[in-house]
């Protein structure tokens, strides 16, 4: 740094100046190999005030970090541990010693003794539980938006269908097509996107399928694989490691010939089973390693004739792990059909329908708490059905004035459920509280709501839209925080019902036979 020697001693005169760079250093590559790392960096810090100076000389601890590697012990020198005939023939040799049976004798003595001794009390033992449950009915219900991810196409599309990933619940896959009749246009694109809700404004990977997608699920057991069935009824699968374009697509000729409303990961070994449905009448078995063909086929003829014209059009599919054999399908004729994968006669597959809906049913849900319960969404109201009684719902919403497009089940709350409708509102109901009217209404977007997932955490919910706007909001703790004996106030609740229900329905039989007879 220079300066003129006229300038020394010269009085300040300080004022308004920009900023300037008196001197730049750039850095310099070649002192890299001058730097020295310090190891270990040492620093100490002295509160009290220093009376007199004071030295200590201490040992330096050095750390090194070793691995063991534990093989089994315990043996003699002559006997490999590997080899399960010297071991077995090793063990009968010593159990017949009787310095063993005099052992074993004596520890088994002290061992129940200090057994017992732990009984006595229960070290893990609650003495407060009733301070554990925070409650939270205070807090008045709501919920906010926290992202929004739009369609970066020009000609916007539905968001038809979004999947959480099961592992990262930063990121979910979101199906988008255009389900209007003919309306699609000539640069209207096919892609599907996988978003990271971190950088909301670009996706973080788009698949290309052959036709636009109309549902999208991600495999439960691997978050890399990604299954879609597409609007010309064919069947594709991703694997995001290997690119945006499918890794195999179905066949057109053993494909559906309609629109693929539903397509379900099915639990097995290899992680490789699904099963699709659509609305041509048909559901599809696959093994996604060999999709030139399906394994196995149902066509939806309630008379059990397996007609296919006779069929009732698949709008939407439900399956629940733990029932692995049992399945459900919601039709465009309003009527759910419960079917049952193992059975040996076409008639035997179909075990019973449900009808209750005057429009096609979009949504069909289990209860993720008590499976005999499941939820439909169509027409103008949601109805909640018991797998006992076929004639009616056990429970329903009210009619309301606009379309009903989609619904789910909290994760957490056994009583707690969505819908979304065509006029951009979000209901949340409890039916714990309150049956009439909708705990919380939310109004999401000026247009219809399409589709809606509910992260597993039971907080966030992504809300699709029809100009292919996805939407996630945080529902607030209350209606996402298992209260005190909530589950068995549910349960209660749906038992009552199904006993009312079951009592209604053998009086109105009692009622037909008395009209039949008179």
């Amino acid at each position: 740094y220079m300066r003129k020697r006229s300038e020394f001693g010269r009085p300040c005169n300080f004022s308004d100046w920009p900023a300037q760079v008196t001197l730049d250093i750039p850095p310099d590559p070649s002192l890299a190999s001058d730097f020295i790392l310090r190891s270990p960096v040492d620093s100490s810090v002295q509160h009290t005030s220093e009376m007199a100076a004071h030295e200590v000389n201490t040992e330096r601890m050095e750390v090194e970090s070793r691995g063991i590697n534990h093989v089994e012990g315990g043996w003699p020198k002559d006997i490999n541990p590997q080899e399960k005939e010297h071991t077995a023939r090793f063990r009968k040799k010593v159990e017949k010693e009787e310095n063993y049976v005099n052992t074993i004798e004596h520890l088994s003595t002290l061992m129940e003794h200090y057994v017992r001794q732990n009984n006595t009390i229960n070290i893990y033992e609650e003495y407060f539980e009733e301070e554990e449950m925070v409650e939270l009915e205070d807090e008045s219900p709501c919920a906010k938006t926290i992202n929004i991810l739009r369609d970066p196409n020009v000609i916007k599309r539905m968001a038809t269908h979004i999947s959480w990933n099961p592992n990262i619940s930063e990121k979910l896959a979101v199906a988008y097509s255009n389900l209007q009749f003919q309306h699609s246009t000539r640069n209207m694109s096919f892609d599907s996107y996988i978003w990271d809700l971190e950088n909301p404004n670009n996706p973080e990977l788009s698949l290309t399928p052959s036709s636009p997608l109309v549902c999208l699920e991600y495999n439960p057991k691997d978050n890399n694989i990604l299954v879609g069935g597409c609007y010309n009824g064919q069947i594709t699968y991703w694997d995001i490691r290997k690119g945006e374009l499918p890794v195999e697509v179905s066949t057109v000729e053993v494909s559906h010939r309609d629109p693929v409303y539903g397509a379900i990961w099915l639990q097995s070994k290899t992680g490789t089973d699904c099963f699709s449905a659509s609305t041509d009448g048909q559901v599809l078995w696959w093994d996604i390693r060999k999709l030139s063909e399906p394994t196995e086929k149902m066509i939806l003829d309630i008379s059990g004739n397996e007609v296919l014209k006779n069929a009732l059009g698949a709008a939407t599919l439900e399956f629940e792990p733990t029932l692995p054999t049992k399945f459900m399908v919601g039709t465009e004729q309003g009527i759910v059909i419960a079917c049952n994968r193992k059975a040996k006669t076409p008639q035997e597959k179909i075990t019973g329908t449900y009808t209750g809906h005057i429009g096609p049913i979009y949504t069909l849900t289990r209860n993720p708490f008590y499976p005999k319960i499941f939820l439909t969404v169509g027409g103008w109201a949601a109805r909640i059905w018991s797998e006992e009684i076929k004639e009616s719902p056990i429970m329903c919403t009210k009619n309301h004035l606009s379309y009903l497009m989609d619904g789910c089940w909290s994760t957490m709350k056994p009583a707690v459920f969505f819908t979304a409708k065509s006029d951009g509102t979000l209901d949340v109901w409890d039916f714990l509280f309150k049956q009439k009217e909708p705990t919380l209404s939310v109004k999401v977007c000026n247009e219809s709501l399409y589709s809606l997932c509910l992260q597993d955490t039971g907080s966030v919910i992504a809300c699709g839209s029809e100009l292919g706007t996805i939407t996630l909001l945080q529902i607030s703790s209350g209606l996402c925080t298992l209260q005190r004996n909530e589950k068995n106030s549910a349960n209660a609740m749906f038992e009552r019902e199904t006993r009312r229900e079951k009592v209604l329905e053998a009086r109105y039989r009692e009622r037909r036979l008395k009209e039949r007879a008179q």
